[in-house]
């Protein structure tokens, strides 16, 4: 996993609320374990139409949508099962963040895990930030704030183990073993003892 310490993007806006795992990435893929290739059934089923050709009208499938790694959502982001494929999809799509009001817990547990950083802001501020998606947003994973071309700057939670963990670069298994050093001395002090 690369580190994240900021992201400077413009937004691609999904108002929808209630935007769940299976329509993030529809159950019929989640047969490999392999990351990389998922982000191309990234909403799969609102990006293609009937016939299997993109929808020019979907957000992902305009032109100006490219290359951003920030997604403003409708509340209730990520809900329904739990998948892991849905921040790898999401991740492998170009995301580095995700802004909404409100983000499923089991999502976001998944998606630090894999270095998507979920961003919950008050709804009226997300209103707000969907009606300039143009405007570069940069979000300080360090200092947990979101800021606009306009100076407005929005502070969202981000626990310490986790905001230590993207920082890094790491997942928990990777934090440990940077630790490995420090574990080593507690057992031979503990056994000691």
């Amino acid at each position: 996993m690369t580190a994240l310490t900021r992201i400077v993007s413009r937004s691609v806006v999904l108002a929808q609320t209630n935007i769940d795992t299976d329509q993030i990435i529809p159950a019929r893929f989640l047969s490999t374990t392999e990351r990389e290739g998922l982000g191309r059934h990234a909403f799969n089923d609102w990006r293609r139409r009937p016939d299997g050709s993109p929808d020019p009208g979907f957000a992902f499938n305009r032109p100006e949508s490219a290359g951003r790694s920030i997604l403003l959502a409708g509340r209730n982001f990520g809900c329904g099962s739990s998948r892991e494929h849905a921040p790898w999809a999401l991740r492998d799509l170009g995301l580095r963040a995700i802004v909404s009001s409100q983000i499923a817990d089991i999502f976001r547990s998944n998606a630090l895990k894999n270095g998507l950083l979920p961003v919950v802001l008050p709804e009226a501020a997300v209103q707000a930030l969907m009606q300039r998606p143009d405007d570069e947003l940069e979000i300080d994973v360090a200092t947990r704030e979101l800021r606009t071309p306009g100076n407005d700057v929005y502070r969202f939670p981000l626990d310490a183990f986790a905001r230590t963990c993207l920082l890094e670069g790491v997942d928990e298994l990777g934090y440990l073993l940077s630790r490995r050093s420090e574990i080593e001395l507690y057992e031979e002090r503990f056994h000691a003892r």
